[in-house]
């Protein structure tokens, strides 16, 4: 992202540049926030940024959404284990999973044993473990339902998940489903969570983002929150490459605090996770 906005090839984007972005964003805005989702690999700098009482959730796979392996397989940072992820100070770990409910019974068996093994993992620690099931090779009139049966597979007890993170099942503006069939997709997932869930962002704009959320409110649906990075921030990367942190810095404290009060306001919806557990 900060490649293309600075119109350069990623190569010539430093490590040190992503660890930058990451911790001026978690300096200027886990003062407003109940937890922020930082990875091991370019994230720690930025833990030291961490607002004081904001919980720490770090990232236990090796890689984000672009996975190159065969069927998308799992595969965790070979440095790290949920103990040693605990040692740098996480209260919970986050997965994410490329699922498909029709891939191949092979490679969709390998990837559920794994997330068996790491719930196993977590609850032998007292760590509280968060799934974000992602699909893909979907189309946008077969993505509902495999959300919805993604939904319902990891809410087993077998896989120990405290949270699942989850896709919205039709993203408001979406062409092809009409606002009732949207509610109802809203209210399928709902009944298929059998733990608490959050909604993801998946890179959607701000008002992408919080219209979604206010079709879940419509729908009546007992969602317990967000864990969204993209919706926040992504519009700073213009700023990032032109003007550097301090420029980050400047549009953090107007539109990115502005971002979250927004989604904020729509968190009135939400329903407490105790209420599901």
């Amino acid at each position: 992202m900060i490649a293309k906005a600075a119109g350069v090839a990623e190569s010539a984007i430093a490590d040190e540049r992503l660890a930058e972005f990451k911790a001026a964003v978690t300096a200027a805005l886990t003062p407003l926030a109940s937890a922020v989702l930082l990875d091991p690999e370019y994230g720690l700098n930025a833990v030291r940024e961490k607002a004081a009482g904001c919980g720490l959730l770090l990232t236990y796979e090796s890689d984000g959404f672009e996975n190159p392996r065969p069927h998308r397989m799992l595969e965790l940072m070979p440095r790290f284990s949920v103990q040693r992820l605990q040692h740098l100070g996480a209260d919970a770990i986050k997965i994410l999973l490329s699922y498909n409910p029709d891939a191949g019974e092979s490679a969709n068996d390998e990837k559920r044993a794994w997330i068996e093994r790491i719930g196993n993992e977590c609850e032998a620690l007292d760590m509280p473990f968060l799934l974000e099931p992602v699909t893909y090779d979907t189309t946008a009139r077969t993505r509902p339902a495999l959300i919805v049966r993604t939904i319902e597979e990891f809410s087993k007890p077998i896989y120990k998940v405290d949270v699942l993170k989850v896709e919205f099942p039709v993203v408001a503006g979406t062409v092809g489903w009409s606002r009732q069939q949207i509610i109802e997709w809203y209210l399928a997932a709902d009944r298929a969570a059998g733990v608490p869930y959050i909604f993801l962002s998946a890179g959607v704009t701000i008002t992408e983002f919080t219209e979604s959320l206010g079709l879940a409110a419509e729908a009546g649906a007992h969602y317990s929150g967000v864990l969204c990075g993209r919706a926040t921030w992504q519009d700073g990367m213009d700023a990032f490459t032109r003007d550097g942190r301090a420029g980050l810095d400047a549009w953090l404290r107007g539109d990115g605090v502005r971002n979250l009060k927004r989604i904020e306001e729509c968190l009135r919806a939400a329903t407490s996770w105790e209420a599901r557990r």
